[in-house]
């Protein structure tokens, strides 16, 4: 054991003063937050411009009940129903009359009203968006509604207005059967819809917990933390490839058998390289919960998931520096190693391609099953244990436990090929001489 802690000391050391160590402390939480960025301000600012939309209506009827129903929205929708901050732009509405002569010059010209910030956007009613014609093999061109807009526009905007649009048709459609145009509000008034999370009991009181509204940041927080367990992990792990082929070409390697077993010296290797890590997800989570508070977001930070992420970060790296050890020390060169990096980016690229699916069906086959094969449980397994849905409280344990048995496996096996693989010389072996290595020893 002294002997793997001496080695473990000399490599750690050795790392942490170099360029690129610094590099891959703050590389994570740099990429990682500049992604949630946008999203925190897209969520906390709003923009709040007055905006001016143009109608041109070639029915000839239905102008005004459109801009009244695109005025009403507007002031439903201006304000934030708890907080009473404006969230959206103010909208004003211009009524064009259609030119019934050369059309395309018309919508060139309000184009270029809406290129040099006149307007923001128009939008042209069909001659037959009143009486479309339903059961047509062919969309009708004239029964549309044409939404034309520049820069600027929220994803949402457009749905907006076409809702508000087809309200004020349904209202002249509707006054022209007879039906009381003044009670359409109330007659399609939407119910607000919100997504919950399920309800869950405390196991230790009993209480029945009320189920929070769902939202992006169930979503955006797993994919985060899938994010920077995977970077964390390939960059502690993968320039072990470089590194121990490096020593080896130097021949310390030579020197260092004559004191230390091949067990010894890549144990202490994956020793190191778990300190590196650690050292890593330490700067990453301190980073993450001061973006997390001056985002005014700290309760959205899943902190009882952090021991099972420490628990990951170990067990992943553990596997992947013994892997990453094994390889290097089999190849002659650097550039050899380097060849081999994609055997490395199975284990946690895998899971995180299909992170998402995983999220919205945890408790699926493929989720279980990924979840449960040792080499993809630590990024599969934390998707689905931060995921909207409960999963059984037996599988993390029982994930884990293939975790420590693939991991010892895998480090006996590296260890039976770093013992051949480090005094080998001018040759990169191929796939069947590490299998072979492995099996004979």
């Amino acid at each position: 054991m002294r002997k793997i802690l001496i080695v473990a000391k000399r490599d750690f050391l050795a790392a942490i003063r170099t360029k690129g160590f610094l590099v891959s402390l703050i590389l994570p939480p740099l990429i990682v937050g500049a992604s949630y960025v946008p999203v925190i301000l897209e969520t906390k600012h709003h923009d709040t411009h007055d905006k001016t939309i143009a109608i041109v209506d070639r029915t000839g009827l239905a102008s005004g009940a459109v801009i009244d129903a695109l005025g009403k929205q507007n002031g439903r929708d201006l304000y934030d129903k708890t907080t009473g901050l404006q969230i959206m732009p103010r909208y004003k509405f211009e009524n064009v009359q259609p030119d019934a002569g050369d059309p395309a010059l018309q919508r060139l010209a309000l184009s270029d009203r809406v290129r040099s910030r006149d307007l923001f956007a128009f939008v042209e009613i069909g001659a037959h968006a009143l009486d479309p014609a339903t059961g047509a093999k062919k969309p009708d061109p004239a029964a549309s509604i044409d939404w034309y807009v520049g820069e600027g526009e929220e994803p949402h905007t457009e749905g907006w207005i076409r809702d508000a649009v087809n309200n004020g048709l349904r209202a002249v459609r509707l006054a022209r059967i007879g039906v009381d145009a003044g009670r359409l509000s109330s007659a399609l008034a939407p119910v607000e819809e919100q997504r919950m999370s399920l309800v869950t009991r405390d196991e230790k009181t009993g209480q029945i917990g009320a189920p929070q509204k769902r939202g992006v940041a169930e979503f955006i927080m797993p994919m985060s933390i899938a994010t920077l367990l995977m970077m964390i992990v390939l960059l502690t792990s993968a320039p072990m490839l470089t590194a121990i082929s490096e020593d080896k070409m130097q021949r310390v390697f030579e020197m260092l058998l004559a004191s230390a077993t091949p067990f010894e010296l890549i144990a202490g290797k994956v020793v190191a390289a778990v300190a590196r890590s650690l050292t890593n997800t330490v700067v990453v989570m301190v980073f993450a919960l001061v973006l997390l508070y001056f985002a005014a977001s700290l309760g959205l930070a899943p902190l009882h998931i952090m021991p099972w992420f420490l628990v990951y970060v170990i067990a992943e790296v553990t596997i992947l520096a013994a892997l990453a050890s094994a390889l290097g020390a089999a190849c002659s060169t650097p550039q050899d190693a380097s060849s081999f990096s994609w055997v490395l980016m199975i284990p946690v690229m895998i899971p995180f391609f299909v992170a998402f699916k995983m999220l919205n069906e945890p408790n699926g086959a493929m989720a279980t099953g990924l979840s449960l094969f040792p080499l993809f449980t630590p990024i599969a397994m934390l998707v689905r244990q931060l995921s909207p849905g409960t999963i059984p409280a037996w599988q993390p344990w029982v994930g884990l436990a293939g975790v420590v048995i693939a991991a010892i496996a895998i480090s006996w096996v590296a260890a039976r090929i770093f013992r051949i693989g480090i005094l080998m010389q001018g040759k990169t072996p191929n796939i069947g001489d590490l299998v072979r290595w492995a099996v004979r020893g």
